[in-house]
């Protein structure tokens, strides 16, 4: 099979471009993915290049493992296994394993997802006594992790303000408590990665010599540690190749800059800079109706995809009455494309601004009767006994994590109260040791007091191991740590799957979920889910397989989780729609305050954003778009006049077809009858002042008795307030541009 045949010019050109930096401005739907894949099976085959020095990554697990099997393909297993693939965050975490005596750290570190991390930032305020209403947990731990994404360690974090000031306290405290229990969070992996090499020119160079070429996809979605890294592995050779586009960076709000395309070109002056154009997914009226939005973005390089698709069936743009009759119409009209064999329920996706925006969509659809799911819910890997499940799967890799023995110590109930859980804290505190060394002096007392008896000196060091608990709290306490004892030694010859048979038989938690419930039922379904994940690591070797199971499981993502097998109509967010495709794609909502949203308004780079977020949504469509908003929306617990999106404007009629459904005729007329008596002198975007609140941003007006009623955001604790204009004082300070 030759190589090149298989793409077209500007791909093939890429995938030959040996050495030097490269950077790839891929449009969607042009084919980026199949450029990586040959671009690295190109290396490997024709170039003579040792799959060891190469390094590819990617954002998602997903993304990784279609590379593994695209690759699997073109240069076997053997030249596969060489390899290094996956996400910044997987290869970080298998260099640190490595290299974890230079950091500090056992190699088998724990990695905290978000529960946990909130769950220790918590733990944290209450040991600063702080309050948690005053610092909510959640903004806190969203402080700590743009310090950790700006490379600032504690004792670097510059605090601009006295809550800022309290968040470096608790960012120092919160470490500490990461280190004791041998863990390290998401954002720690990049740092520490980061920093690592940073520091010592022996291990970067090692980790130059072996990563001769290094490829990164999806480079507009990297923040300052990711580009840090990618760049300090290619300073030696420079052999870094990007492929990123700047129109789709949607994840701003997490870290994510697409300043770093510009940055590439800056640091890399004598870059090849290539353009894929041509797109294989959608339709031309859909290509040219997304380029016609996104064009009004300034901080881009300006694309013009085509492709020799037909220009196929114009987009359909619809007014509802409201939100509910938004939600049945996108319903019915799922029902009626599938109903005529245009399409199945599973190449349908119903997309949103925010998670708000799925319950009337979701209630629609169990109206119809037709099945859905729902991306952005509750995380599978995060329902509870899921994490219930891991956390034993954890102590088994780490008995010295005391989040997760601290999580199971009485699940399911086994009589430890928490009298006994703070006891069994203070006494490991006070032994300076982690929970289950204190489970082990619990064990080991009894025996040194009897040896003691008669010896003074070893008395007195025998008494102070006596524990504070009394017979029936030490029995129970013991009876956890012979479970724990007999699990971690069974790991040396057991798999995954045996390992989470073994705790659930023998701690009764399988019991525990059956209880005869539905929720139980469900419960014990999720159980046997995590049982089917597990059963996909029993051919690697058991000294490894639990330790990447729990890996994987960390670094997992809600995208990762959606089957292309079910067929199912997918509701998402358009923030979780990057780097999927459907047949007939909806978006809702598109009205000013709700996409783009109100926080965007009077902010030119968030605004941008925001027009990048509906561009992302349009491009995910192959045939049909239907772009969908209201007449009248809820919004602040009372119905407003909606107006549609300025999104709506930029798309030229001639690529359109619109429909409008009727409200019951008073309603509508007496509507129309007042606006016509008072023509709305504010528009959405309108900068105002104030005499009381200050600065605000109009997010919506409309005429109402003659008078004009503003909804604006105010900055500071003002908030959203509800104003009539002729009694508000308010003034224009500036027009939207």
């Amino acid at each position: 099979m030759d190589l090149l045949n298989e793409l077209n010019a500007a791909q093939r050109q890429a995938v030959e471009a040996l050495d030097g930096p490269v950077l790839v401005l891929a449009g969607p739907g042009s084919g980026k993915t199949r450029v990586l894949t040959y671009r690295v099976a190109y290396l490997v085959r024709e170039c003579g290049i040792n799959p060891y020095n190469i390094m590819a990554v990617t954002f998602t697990n997903k993304a990784a493992r279609e590379m593994r099997n695209r690759l699997d393909n073109l240069i076997g297993a053997r030249h596969l296994q060489q390899l290094t693939i996956g996400t910044f965050h997987a290869i970080c975490a298998r260099l640190l394993r490595r290299e974890a005596k230079v950091i500090g750290f056992p190699p088998n570190f724990v990695i905290y997802d978000r529960a946990d991390q909130l769950g220790l930032v918590r733990q944290a305020l209450k040991e600063l006594d702080l309050d948690e209403k005053m610092y909510r947990p959640a903004a806190i731990q969203g402080a700590i992790s743009k310090a950790k994404r700006s490379l600032l360690t504690p004792e670097e974090y510059n605090p601009p303000s006295y809550w800022h000031e309290v968040a470096g306290r608790a960012y120092a405290r919160y470490q500490q408590l990461l280190r004791a229990n041998s863990a390290l969070d998401f954002d720690d992996l990049l740092m520490y990665a980061v920093r690592l090499l940073y520091e010592h020119n022996r291990i970067l160079q090692r980790y130059q010599e072996r990563y001769v070429y290094v490829l990164v996809d999806e480079f507009q979605d990297t923040d300052s540690a990711q580009y840090q890294l990618v760049r300090l592995l290619t300073a030696k050779r420079g052999n870094l190749f990007a492929v990123g586009d700047e129109d789709q960076s949607i994840y701003g709000w997490r870290g994510a800059d697409f300043r770093n395309v510009r940055r590439f070109r800056d640091d890399y002056p004598k870059a090849q800079v290539m353009l894929l154009e041509q797109n294989y997914r959608s339709t031309q009226n859909i290509l040219e109706a997304a380029r016609h939005v996104i064009s009004h973005n300034t901080l881009r390089t300006d694309k013009r995809l085509w492709t020799t698709n037909d220009h196929g069936l114009p987009i359909t743009v619809y007014e509802a009455y409201d939100e509910q009759e938004e939600a049945e119409y996108v319903v019915s009209e799922v029902e009626k494309l599938v109903a005529e064999g245009h399409c199945r329920l599973r190449d349908c996706a119903i997309m949103y601004r925010t998670n708000a925006q799925s319950r009337v969509i979701e209630d629609a659809f169990v109206r119809h009767g037709l099945p859905y799911k729902l991306v952005g819910a509750t995380r599978f890997y995060e329902r509870r006994e899921i994490k219930d499940a891991l956390a034993y799967l954890r102590l088994i890799h780490n008995p010295y994590d005391d989040v997760s023995l601290k999580r199971i110590l009485n699940v399911p109930p086994r009589g430890i109260g928490d009298r006994t859980e703070r006891a069994l804290a203070a006494w490991a505190a006070k032994k300076s040791v982690p929970l289950y060394t204190a489970l082990q002096l619990l064990k080991d007392a009894p025996e040194k007091r009897d040896a003691a008896r008669g010896k003074k000196d070893e008395a007195t060091n025998a008494i102070s191991l006596v524990s504070p608990f009394d017979t029936r709290s030490s029995r129970v306490l013991l009876a956890l740590l012979t479970l724990l004892d007999r699990w971690i030694a069974a790991r040396s010859d057991s798999s995954v799957l045996e390992l989470l048979d073994r705790v659930l038989a023998d701690s009764g938690y399988d019991d525990y979920v059956r209880d005869g419930t539905d929720e139980g039922q469900d419960r014990w379904e999720n159980i046997q889910e995590l049982r089917t994940v597990a059963r996909e690591y029993s051919d690697l070797p058991v000294d490894t397989a639990l330790t990447t199971f729990l890996e994987d499981v960390a670094l997992v993502s809600d995208v990762d989780n959606l089957r292309d097998e079910v067929d199912a109509a997918t509701l998402l967010t358009l923030h979780m729609a990057k780097g999927l495709e459907f047949g007939g794609v909806f978006i809702a909502g598109l009205e000013e305050g709700v996409l783009p949203h109100s926080r965007s308004m009077g902010e030119p780079e968030e605004m941008e954003e925001e027009r990048r977020l509906c561009y992302v949504g349009m491009t995910r469509a192959k045939e049909r778009l239907y772009l969908v908003h209201t007449f009248r929306r809820t919004r602040f617990g009372t119905q407003e006049l909606s107006q549609p999106s300025r999104f709506l404007r930029d798309i030229p009629s001639r690529l359109t077809k619109g429909k409008q459904a009727r409200a019951p005729a008073r309603r509508k007329t007496t509507l129309e009858r007042t606006r016509q008596r008072a023509p709305c002198s504010f528009a959405p975007g309108d900068r105002v002042q104030h005499p009381q609140f200050g600065e605000g941003v109009v997010v919506s007006s409309q005429a109402r008795g003659g008078d004009e009623e503003l909804i604006v955001a105010f900055a500071g604790k003002a908030g959203i307030k509800r104003l009539m204009a002729s009694f508000a004082g308010i003034k224009r300070t500036a027009r939207p541009q």
